[in-house]
């Protein structure tokens, strides 16, 4: 019998594949002053009160100075946050981020007052103030956005009580996170050696993907027993995040939850309901998918711990960290010598922290705050799939690199909507070039067989989610208790319609909804499928095109949050207002189908 393949702590990780945010800040002491900084500033913020109308310069200042506060709490929050990511056990991060939480709504308690004394003015005297006022018209769209959202902004008394409620209203989210990643544990399993291997959020899929199903039953049947365990805390703490979000649309005059989530992106409901529609439409694929998985495995009855598995056996190599960055480089040469500088002087220079930890934040993220390095968390296993995280994570981090040097602090960031496409190019990118260069027929099997469950996992996969989490908010809406049972019934149902009758849709699939961090950020995940099929054009165009291509995908990573997501799409060259690249995508998973099936 092996030994027992065991999390590494923190301390025994090599510094070079830590991030570097301590050049956020480099002492406890240089935070909590930016903390002071920050709650000082709200309150010479709240002294505007009543004269930010009384002329453009009076705008201008206001309109500075609470880019100046947010920029610093930003700052701040984002640290602590990175912080305890690193090691979700450690007390003092833990306390860390809830003072920043605590900080970002007095913040926003303190500046409440701001958009409905804006919108006392007419958007004709908001108009003569830029004509006027040099510096002014920089903040055109912002305006905009906030005169669209008129009727949904409350009084100055109402929005400061909302303001002060914030700190509570994300409860859940912290909730679900630390039990997710600091107090939830799944056992240990005997891997296909023999050894023990422990069952963790970063060591799951690669257990799903072993060849000996005995294996990834095991597995399957660790994770979701701990879930099942837990499953009325969950589903109590799944309800009230769906309760949140309907009281704040409620409050806010939205017609529903999914509309107020919309709104902030000004994307129109039948986008979200397109999407649902045309890949229910194109179930027949994923059927048609799962009768070839089955064939290729030889099984006769698919289950759902034999979705995951590859249908051509993976590589045995291991891809060291190393050797992923130079296939990084290769494959986004189409990209052009100065993205490719950048994004090297960005792993040089501490954006990322490579290796799972005990304790540290599952998954990857992009993350930072505005003036900060564009970090990147990873969980990297040396798995080809972690190669595609690492692209995917530095797509983000790339975005806000030419975002934050192209656009100010006002336009700095970038929506769901938008930050997604530029993951998923990359992504698209690097699988385009291993096909090209696969060495065999097994090879090129293998990959198609990558690019088909990329397909399954990010469009059909999360379209499924974007579906329960539409299901879940309106039946609460109509008043219906979500309880663990109704949860796990309706994700039952949603997981036999989306893989069809040739796979056994075992009863534990059920719980599957009670793991999904996203759900805590609702109507989210409709955005990953949305944006990889932007993706999916984007790369093919970049691939097809050159250099026209490139530049305009370019201008289109340096406009942030300068216009509303749908148009800034369009500056690449994709119209996602419109069903088509949603089915472009449906025919590009068909023909991969056919070569796959081909090669046979």
């Amino acid at each position: 019998m092996g030994s027992e393949k065991k999390q590494k702590q923190r301390s025994e990780i090599p510094q070079k594949y830590k991030w570097d945010i301590e050049d956020m800040f480099s002492s406890q002491a240089q935070w909590e002053a930016a903390m002071e900084q920050a709650l000082s500033q709200a309150e010479g913020f709240v002294q505007l009160a009543g004269h930010i109308g009384e002329s453009g310069q009076a705008l201008l200042c206001a309109m500075q100075k609470k880019d100046q506060l947010w920029q610093l709490a930003e700052r701040v929050y984002v640290y602590a946050r990175m912080k305890r990511d690193e090691d979700n056990r450690v007390a003092q991060t833990q306390a860390m981020t809830d003072r920043a939480q605590t900080m970002l709504a007095k913040i926003s308690a303190k500046t409440a007052f701001f958009t409905p004394e804006l919108l006392e003015l007419s958007e004709r005297q908001v108009q003569e103030y830029m004509e006027q006022t040099p510096g002014l018209a920089m903040y055109r769209h912002a305006f905009d956005e906030i005169f669209r959202q008129k009727e949904h902004v409350l009084s100055k008394a109402e929005e400061n009580i909302l303001a002060q409620m914030s700190e509570i209203t994300s409860a859940t989210d912290d909730i679900f996170t630390m039990l997710n990643n600091a107090d939830i544990k799944f056992g240990s399993i005997e891997d296909e050696e023999g050894r023990q291997v422990e069952v963790t959020h970063g060591t799951y899929i690669g257990l799903m993907q072993s060849q000996d199903r005995r294996v990834r039953k095991d597995a399957f049947d660790h994770m979701y027993s701990a879930y099942t365990a837990q499953k009325n805390t969950l589903a109590t703490t799944y309800s009230y995040n769906v309760k949140t979000d309907i009281v704040g649309a409620r409050i806010r005059r939205y017609a529903s939850a999914m509309d107020a989530a919309l709104s902030g992106d000004d994307v129109p409901a039948e986008v979200y309901d397109n999407l649902i529609t045309v890949i229910n439409d194109s179930l027949p694929l994923l059927h048609r998918y799962m009768e070839l998985r089955s064939r290729m495995l030889h099984l006769e009855t698919l289950h759902m711990y034999d979705i995951y598995v590859p249908l051509v056996e993976t590589p045995k190599r291991k891809v060291s960290y190393e050797d992923a960055l130079a296939m990084i480089n290769e494959a986004l040469a189409p990209m052009g010598p100065d993205y490719l500088r950048r994004m090297n002087e960005g792993f040089a220079a501490g954006w990322v922290d490579v290796f799972e930890s005990e304790g540290k934040t599952s998954g990857a993220y992009s993350f930072g705050s505005y003036d900060s390095k564009p970090y990147i968390l990873l969980n990297y296993d040396g798995r080809l799939e972690d190669v595609f995280t690492v692209i995917h994570e530095m797509g983000h981090s790339m975005h806000s690199c030419y975002t934050r040097q192209a656009q100010p602090f006002v336009y700095g960031s970038h929506s769901i909507f938008t930050a997604e496409v530029a993951s998923t190019v990359n992504e698209s990118l690097l699988m385009q070039h291993l096909l090209n260069n696969a060495k065999d027929k097994e090879e090129k099997k293998y990959l198609l067989n990558l690019y088909l469950e990329e397909f399954r996992t990010t469009v059909f996969r999360q379209t499924m989610f974007a579906e329960f989490e539409r299901l879940t908010h309106q039946a609460a809406e109509q008043g219906e208790v979500l309880t663990a049972q109704w949860l796990s019934d309706q994700y039952y149902a949603l997981n036999r319609k989306y893989f069809g009758d040739r796979v056994e849709c075992d009863a534990a699939i059920a719980m599957e909804w009670a793991r999904i961090p996203h759900f805590y950020n609702s109507f989210y995940v409709y955005k990953y499928a949305t944006g990889y099929s932007a993706a999916t054009a984007i790369s093919a165009k970049i691939l097809a095109e050159g250099e026209t291509a490139r530049d305009s995908y370019i201008q289109f990573l340096k406009s942030g949050e300068s216009d509303y997501p749908i148009e800034l799409l369009k500056i690449a060259g994709v119209d996602m207002s419109r069903p088509e690249p949603i089915k472009q995508a449906m025919e590009t998973f068909r023909s991969l189908l056919d070569q796959l099936e081909a090669l046979l």
